[in-house]
């Protein structure tokens, strides 16, 4: 995952630097953009350690301009995945694997900070570092015949802290597709712009 992140930030900093080359004429805009408004529906690959492999989680979030380059977005996510666990039951002595399905959502609050003035970026692209902050709030069902420990999450922090950056291509002036990488969730999608 870090090898993907680092080749991703060079991909978007080469970017940066054709959009700069494209349109310079963005210095001279005396008005700045604004980036609130902005509804992100996305999908993508997150890694946990304590589930041991990549799952598919969608995200949603709505952003809102709080001061120049500068947007909050209260977000939430979703994802679920399987597993299994060996116990013994001890009523009839048997030993198997008993599945169980974790339902995870993430929830909070995502701070951006666009750097297109720092850039010179063309119209059409934006770039920015962000950081996310909030809880997850996670569901468990176990398979019918477990009477075991159904914590299985014990040593887990309910906390979601993530940082990303990410760019944006304006298709349109109301539509865009972004690419998110982050720390925990990175995520391709579209952003509507109200």
């Amino acid at each position: 995952m870090k090898k993907f992140n680092i080749i991703a930030v060079g991909v978007l900093t080469v970017l940066s630097m054709i959009g700069k080359a494209q349109d310079n004429t963005t210095s001279n805009i005396t008005t700045h953009e604004k980036f609130g408004n902005t509804l992100n529906l996305g999908g993508g690959v997150g890694y946990y350690g304590y589930v041991g492999h990549p799952i598919p989680v969608g995200t949603i979030n709505f952003e809102f301009d709080v001061v120049r380059n500068f947007t909050l977005a209260p977000f939430v996510g979703f994802y679920t995945y399987q597993r299994y666990y060996y116990w013994g039951n001890p009523n009839d002595g048997s030993y198997r694997q008993y599945a169980y399905r974790t339902t995870a959502i993430p929830a909070g609050i995502k701070g951006t900070y666009y750097f297109d003035q720092l850039f010179h970026a063309n119209p059409k692209w934006d770039f920015y570092a962000a950081g996310s902050a909030g809880f997850i709030f996670r569901t468990t069902e176990w398979e019918s015949g477990y009477y075991g420990d159904k914590n299985v999450y014990k040593n887990v922090n309910p906390m979601y802290l993530v940082v990303h950056a990410g760019a944006e291509y304006h298709m349109t002036q109301k539509a865009g597709l972004f690419l998110d990488l982050s720390t925990g969730v990175s995520t391709f999608g579209l952003a509507i712009h109200f």
